[in-house]
């Protein structure tokens, strides 16, 4: 049954109040919000978390052709974005509990402690600064691990952070394809190491089609939902447990308004997806885990924008990697080509001295999922697309890359979708710099594989939003940045956000670590359980609540 139309303005009388208040609203099941929600328990907390998409179902369909990307059953346009810029066109989401996560590849890499160092070259005009170092996000980074299962190797990357990284599990050995790039990488000077990855190698997965939750080391795994759960995504990783201790998730359940007053948000407006049934949540605490589109979508058609000292930056300085893939075809079909690719990561180029430009990363990936060399080429090719995926091996570029002000996503006051949410359009563009680190990081994964004997190797830009972060930057700047130090939104007294759009700077790894450690951070925090008196000093003003009290002030 569709869901009726819902002015967006109207206030929400008849609405039903959930009977039970929870000390917390989560919006969203994503990483951050998954992450936010187990710190909040941890604390002692009833939680209450938000999603819009449904539960999936895993087993062998997840490895359909079809099951891909954009191709899966759970990515939707019904409320989609308009995008300008270097992309155009429309932009649907993936919702589905654990939300995009699910299609993630893995990667658990943490930010390098120049990350969070002022970078004038890339943050340009933008005030971008990260007002919180490396050292205070080490401890979530290893807590995020932990949770994660992330397999990896210790002192394996000699470009690691300042302190060692610890993991509990160890990776797979190089498959065929990975190999043939280590070899290949190593013969060119460079040091290719071990990707850590949140994937169970040792066969403690907790979900079946058919099996124990050990990776089979499939060739399904970056942009499909895993059949056997082995990927610790969200869902695997944290949501399952948290449900069995209490947490009480609602799935199929949008969020259309954040209700406030004055400096206190009172309620988040939900609609059914499946009968229309209107509700409103309310709580003492409020997480926005939406991501780096969501979130300031939702801040924006609630008008929250005008309590913010910081109003003309929510939605703004909008950043998703200067990504290119670049794929080797081979004379001959390569040695084990079923099988996981994703396992190499070259980091020579990420700038690891003053001397060095930083252009980013490149790790090893798989080839095109079938169903989509499939919908990109004419019927008559389809029958050779299984040939030339054996003959393939791929390297995915990541390059940091600038955080513009007029990168944005901005909403409509005219439009809506059926919800009544106001659509929103998304405006993006790269800069010189950005083209020239991506061009630059494509040439030596070319390299690279020509190096390993690749015919050819032409390369393809990635124009999805997956690594989208920055949107509701923190920063110590109250007139510039959206977040404080502790991601509370300025002008609120009790919302915070826990997902990608808190990031001044995107860095050039995968995002998901980050985020997942962040949250962690944030959801102790409103917790009342991580509250230091070094962060109180920069905000004099307030005070920390303590543990259990209603109303959650935290230091900006």
């Amino acid at each position: 049954m569709s869901a009726p139309q819902i002015p967006w303005k109207s206030p929400p009388v008849g609405s039903e109040v959930a009977a039970q208040r929870p000390d917390a609203v989560v919006i969203g099941s994503g990483v951050g919000g998954s992450m936010a929600a187990h710190a909040l328990m941890e604390g002692g907390m009833k939680v209450l978390m938000i999603e819009r998409g449904e539960h999936v179902e895993r087993g062998r369909h997840n490895w359909a052709p079809d099951a891909a990307f954009e191709l899966s059953p759970y990515f939707n346009m019904e409320s989609h974005y308009r995008v300008r810029g270097d992309s155009r066109g429309r932009k649907g989401t993936f919702q589905c509990v654990g939300g995009p996560s699910l299609f993630y590849g893995g990667v658990a890499l943490r930010l390098r402690s120049s990350d969070f160092e002022p970078h004038d070259e890339i943050a340009g005009a933008s005030g971008a600064r990260w007002p919180i170092s490396y050292v205070d996000l080490a401890p979530h980074y290893q807590s995020a691990e932990e949770l994660l299962g992330v397999a990896g190797r210790p002192a394996a990357n000699p470009f690691d952070p300042a302190d060692e990284v610890a993991y509990s599990r160890q990776p797979a050995d190089l498959q065929g394809p990975a190999r043939l790039v280590h070899d290949a990488a190593t013969r060119l000077g460079l040091r290719p190491t071990h990707l850590p990855l949140a994937i169970d190698f040792e066969g403690e997965g907790s979900v079946g089609g058919g099996t124990d939750g050990k990776c089979v080391m499939c060739d399904t795994c970056d942009g499909y939902i895993c059949a056997v759960g082995a990927k610790r995504d969200p869902a695997v990783a944290v949501l399952d447990g948290l449900v069995r201790r209490g947490l009480t998730l609602m799935s199929n359940t949008v969020a259309v308004r954040i209700l406030w007053s004055g400096r206190r948000v009172n309620g988040v407006v939900c609609v059914d997806r499946r009968t229309g049934r209107r509700r409103v949540f309310s709580a003492d605490r409020y997480l926005l885990a939406s991501g780096a589109l969501g979130s300031p979508h939702l801040v924006l058609a609630s008008g929250l924008e005008a309590v913010s000292p910081a109003r003309d930056w929510i939605g703004r300085c909008l950043m998703r990697h200067g990504n290119m893939l670049a794929y080797g075809l081979f004379p001959s079909p390569l040695a084990d080509s079923d099988v996981f690719h994703k396992q190499v990561g070259i980091f020579d180029h990420y700038g690891h001295t003053a001397s060095e430009p930083k252009l980013g990363q490149l790790q090893s990936i798989h080839p095109p999922p079938p169903g989509l060399l499939a919908r990109m080429t004419p019927r008559p090719l389809h029958p050779v697309i299984p040939l030339l995926r054996r003959r393939m091996a791929g390297l995915l570029a990541i390059a940091e890359d600038e955080p513009r002000r007029e990168n944005q996503i901005a909403v409509s006051r005219s439009q809506s979708d059926r919800y009544g949410i106001p659509r929103a359009t998304i405006t993006h563009n790269y800069t010189p710099r950005d083209r020239l680190a991506r061009r630059k990081l494509t040439a030596a994964a070319r390299a690279v594989l020509k190096e390993a004997g690749a015919i050819v190797a032409p390369s393809f830009r990635i124009r999805t939003f997956s690594h989208a972060v920055g949107t509701l930057r923190m920063g110590a700047d109250p007139a510039t940045s959206p977040l404080d130090r502790w991601c509370r939104l300025r002008g609120t007294d009790n919302l915070w956000v826990a997902d990608g759009s808190f990031m001044p700077r995107s860095g050039a790894v995968n995002p998901s670590l980050t985020i997942a450690a962040n949250a962690l951070r944030v959801g102790s925090a409103v917790a009342g359980m991580g509250v230091t008196e070094s962060a109180a000093r920069t905000d004099p003003g307030r005070k920390a609540t303590a543990p259990g009290r209603s109303r959650a002030e935290f230091p900006g």
